[in-house]
């Protein structure tokens, strides 16, 4: 994957994306050397879609969304027992994180810097937003705060500066929408943008992060009013304004983090590479480490319905968890290597994305092995 994102950083970044790599195709290799031809090239009609590497899934109401290599998304409106592709797709670069807000409205990020809504549920999407547009937006604002002047404006300028002279090489990774409005989109070098009009235009936010060196931001989301963003060298930043100021939060882990989601009345749990999962029940001033069976990446982790956790690994085992995440145990259902998202369906079902596509497990299997 190192051909896939230029720049200073891009073999660490290669490196801990290293659990998407499992299935991409050597034409993916080129992506780099044709930003501009594949941000122009709407997504093919491909037979074998379905089996595609996915790299999110979200709901959108009752039907189900998600998004993976060359710009295909897949549908379903049967809680994912059957799938088909979306209509019409404006890129063929991978797209990489998915969300809806409701049956209609949603978005999707990816890589040279790509953000595509959709206003109909995801058959058809339109593009808001791209890697050169991105670094404008993050180089005018750095302008604007060096003219101001203050502390550490003069290197997140310099910064800034080289994410636009790289073009829109640089992906985004993770994306999460508050309402039809609000939403916030973070990536690689430490991008991270936010929107107040439903992505018809974007703010940096990276002059508020104190994300020093742009460690790479692998994914955001909103919770209780708290907005948290996770990535390398294990960093967590929170906001408890909607992004207008962020803290960083102290953990005693240096590996990257893949997400972070918070647990119980006061508590955040947070994993990533070589089964690392971390929780905090004190808001974060202090965290113990969970023991895990096998130290495999975790990429993925979900709040079931009924209030239990669930977090999966690249090896494709599903590991079950209480409210609290004060332990987890591994359940019984057959591994899907290379599991990338997941997401319940309306019935109850587990739907999960990874190197093979989408695949649904059986409500029963998770109730039978939460009694046990």
């Amino acid at each position: 994957m190192q051909a896939l994102i230029s720049g200073r950083r891009s073999v660490r970044l290669a490196a801990t994306l290293s659990f998407l790599a499992l299935a991409v195709p050597a034409a993916w290799a080129a992506e780099s050397r044709a930003v501009a031809d594949l941000l122009a090239q709407p997504a093919q009609a491909n037979t074998r879609a379905i089996h595609s590497l996915q790299l999110s899934v979200a709901r959108a109401g009752t039907r189900l969304v998600s998004v993976g290599e060359r710009g295909l998304v897949l549908l379903s409106d049967d809680g994912g027992k059957s799938w088909r592709q979306a209509k019409s797709v404006p890129v063929s670069v991978a797209l990489t994180s998915v969300h809806f807000v409701s049956d209609k409205l949603g978005w999707t990020v990816g890589h040279s810097g790509v953000v595509l809504h959709s206003a109909d549920g995801g058959d058809t999407w339109l593009r808001q937003l791209d890697g050169l547009k991105a670094a404008q937006i993050v180089a005018e604002n750095a302008r604007a705060l060096a003219a101001a002047g203050g502390d550490g404006v003069a290197r997140h300028l310099r910064e800034a500066e080289g994410l636009l002279q790289d073009g829109p090489d640089k992906p985004f990774l993770g994306v999460y929408f508050a309402d039809a409005k609000q939403g916030w989109i973070v990536g690689a070098y430490g991008l991270a943008l936010a929107t107040v009009d439903g992505g018809a235009s974007w703010q940096s936010l990276m002059g508020r992060i104190p994300n020093s060196g742009g460690k790479h931001l692998y994914a955001v989301r909103q919770d209780a009013g708290s907005l948290l963003m996770a990535g390398e060298q294990g960093v967590l930043f929170r906001s408890t304004d909607g992004g207008a100021s962020f803290q960083k939060i102290t953990t005693p882990y240096a590996g990257t983090f893949f997400g972070a989601l918070p647990v119980g009345t006061n508590g955040l749990l947070a994993y990533g590479l070589r089964g690392n999962a971390w929780r905090s029940d004190d808001g974060g001033a202090n965290w113990v480490r969970l023991e895990l069976p096998q130290p495999v990446t975790l990429t993925a982790a979900l709040k079931l319905a009924d209030g239990g956790l669930l977090l999966a690994d690249e090896s494709g085992r599903l590991l079950r968890g209480d409210a609290g995440a004060t332990r987890f145990a591994p359940l019984a259902a057959a591994p899907r290597a290379g599991l990338t998202g997941m997401i319940q369906a309306a019935d109850g079902a587990l739907v999960v994305s990874g190197a093979r596509g989408v695949s649904r497990i059986e409500p029963a299997t998770l109730t039978a092995e939460a009694q046990k």
